[in-house]
């Protein structure tokens, strides 16, 4: 018999709905068939990145090419995935939950992941607020609004966490399981079978994927939990985010191996620019720009984007656009309408370049991008545009986007970095700054580059060389704009000692970390260790 996961986080009334006994032996029995595979993927994931560090290149497989060359698709999709124009993302908290399904986009993408800090709280909760969507029980009230869903809603799918993290909360045999399996599997024993009689299915995004072989870890993984839950083989589907450097040059190949369970493909560009620095951290000729520079007319951002709707398309599977970071902007009409301006040319150029969908992440976009993908793409998709106009090669994807590098930009990733990590520490993982809607796809962008720029001196347009001391210099200035902005109280009550400690040493340590969330895990572990007593009455408080 399978040991069970053990749990050792606080038992709320959302632990005990969920974290039942049978739950429990069917996370336990996908751990125990899957980790140790996982485990010999993250060690080829970190021989891979040792040989990029060395000078190997990421190139399209050799040993895969009748892959890319011979005439396969995808499975057939179920009617509601055929039309995907608009999909919406946030985090799990239940007042997003409702006001994501409400919002009029096709689509919303529960995360697990970037937008979601995974306190226990937020994960265990998380669960129960997509347990009680799926059955239309779930509300929110205020002592100004009650929240409720309407009669029609946005199709649900949800994002486990990538397959580097892990679940401290839940162990088996001792060590904390992955926290891709505790949330795919919590969610699909508790509601697979109640997605697909009600007419879905349990539908998926994959993040942060780097190889085919991840892709059929997953693929196997969804065998099982058919089998063990008695869901027909290939009711659930997976859309995979390409957001790893190594990952584009598989795509053809990620889609075959997960031929039966895919739902395409989706353009996760700003986690994309984090890998393009992580990949190459080790080679002055890979320096980027300003992050503001590094859009999607950079050519090596416009040859991922076509080349992935060329692979869909000739797969018979959706090509899905990236996020628009933008909100709207009160009070000051004019960097709003500049602001919609930028979400609108993104939109266009998505649609026109043959994408069948497109994310944002506020509601009052939705029927921006919305109305420009109505007005060109007035069918369901558009998969019978092939797009046989395009090629690229490794070269085209591999080219180093220009722009300029500034005070002001260093400045922005500091600040952005550090007030997105202090959110985060306190529990929120989808923050509002500076017009933006920021994730940890973009803090560890923030945090990165600026580790990129000191690695190889990088100059600033005024010539002054980017260094440990000139970064820890502005950081101290902006610490003192933050404090001026937000006042003590603020300040003391906050996360922000922890947050500047954490960023200054991901941004100087010798090695640029894999991961900022790993070690912002482990504080925020630390920390709901040393209070349980007064986070389970803080919860309770939210909850009254």
């Amino acid at each position: 018999m399978t040991p069970c996961v053990e749990i050792r986080g606080p038992t709320g009334d959302a632990a005990r709905t969920l974290l039942t006994s049978p739950a429990l032996e069917f996370v336990a029995s996908l751990v125990n068939a899957f980790d140790d595979r996982l485990d010999l993927l993250l060690s080829r994931r970190r021989q891979r990145q040792e040989a990029f560090d060395q000078g190997a290149r990421p190139h399209f497989l050799d040993e895969t090419k009748a892959i890319r060359e011979s005439d396969w698709t995808v499975a057939k999709l179920p009617p509601d995935l055929l039309d995907r124009r608009v999909e919406i993302t946030g985090p799990v908290d239940r007042k997003m939950i409702i006001n994501a399904l409400n919002s009029g986009a096709s689509v919303f993408m529960a995360d697990f992941e970037d937008s979601n800090s995974p306190t226990w709280s937020n994960v265990v909760e998380g669960q129960l607020n997509l347990y009680e969507a799926i059955r239309r029980t779930i509300a929110f009230t205020t002592p100004e609004k009650s929240y409720r869903l309407n009669d029609h809603t946005a199709l649900l799918m949800v994002r486990p966490r990538g397959l580097h993290l892990r679940e401290h909360h839940a162990q088996f045999k001792g060590r904390p399981i992955p926290a891709s399996l505790f949330d795919f599997g919590l969610f699909a024993f508790h509601n697979a079978r109640a997605q697909l009689e009600r007419g879905s299915g349990p539908y998926f995004y994959l993040p942060k994927l780097e190889s085919h072989l991840e892709a059929r870890w997953w693929n196997d993984v969804f065998f099982k939990t058919e089998e063990a839950l008695g869901l027909p083989s290939g009711s659930i589907k997976a859309t995979v985010l390409i957001e790893t450097i190594p990952a584009v040059f598989e795509m053809n190949e990620i889609l075959f191996e997960l031929k039966e369970h895919s739902a395409g493909l989706n353009c996760g560009r700003w986690d994309y620019i984090f890998s393009f620095i992580k990949t190459f951290r080790n080679h002055e000729a890979f320096l980027l720009p300003d992050r503001g520079d590094v859009g999607m007319t950079q050519p090596f951002m416009s040859a991922y984007s076509q080349l992935l709707v060329r692979t869909c398309h000739h797969r018979n599977v959706h090509a899905m656009g990236g996020m628009a970071a933008q909100i709207p902007i009160k009070n000051d009409e004019a960097a709003n309408e500049a602001a919609l301006a930028k979400v609108r040319a993104d939109k266009l150029r998505e649609v026109k370049n043959g994408h069948d969908g497109t994310w944002v992440a506020h509601p009052a976009l939705v029927p921006i991008a919305k109305a420009i993908f109505d007005e060109h793409m007035p069918t369901k998709n558009q998969l019978d545009r092939k797009r046989d106009d395009v090629s690229f090669s490794a070269e085209d994807l591999l080219a180093v986007p220009t722009g300029r590098r500034t005070e002001a930009g260093l400045r922005q990733n500091i600040r952005v970095g550090i007030e997105y990590l202090e959110a985060w520490l306190r529990g929120s993982g989808c923050v509002p700054l500076h017009n933006l809607m920021e994730d940890a796809a973009t803090a560890e962008i923030s945090r990165a580059q600026i580790w990129q720029w000191i690695r190889h001196s990088a100059r600033l347009d005024d010539e002054r060389v980017v260094t440990r001391d000139l970064v820890k210099t502005l950081l101290t200035e902006e610490m003192a704009a933050i404090r001026s902005e937000l006042g003590e109280e603020r300040m003391t009550s906050g996360c922000w000692a922890k947050a500047q400690n954490l960023f200054i040493d991901l941004a100087t340590r010798e090695v640029c970390a894999d991961f900022l969330t790993i070690p912002a895990y482990d504080l925020l572990v630390a920390a709901e260790s040393t209070q349980p007593e007064e986070k389970e009455h803080a919860r309770a408080q939210t909850d009254a």
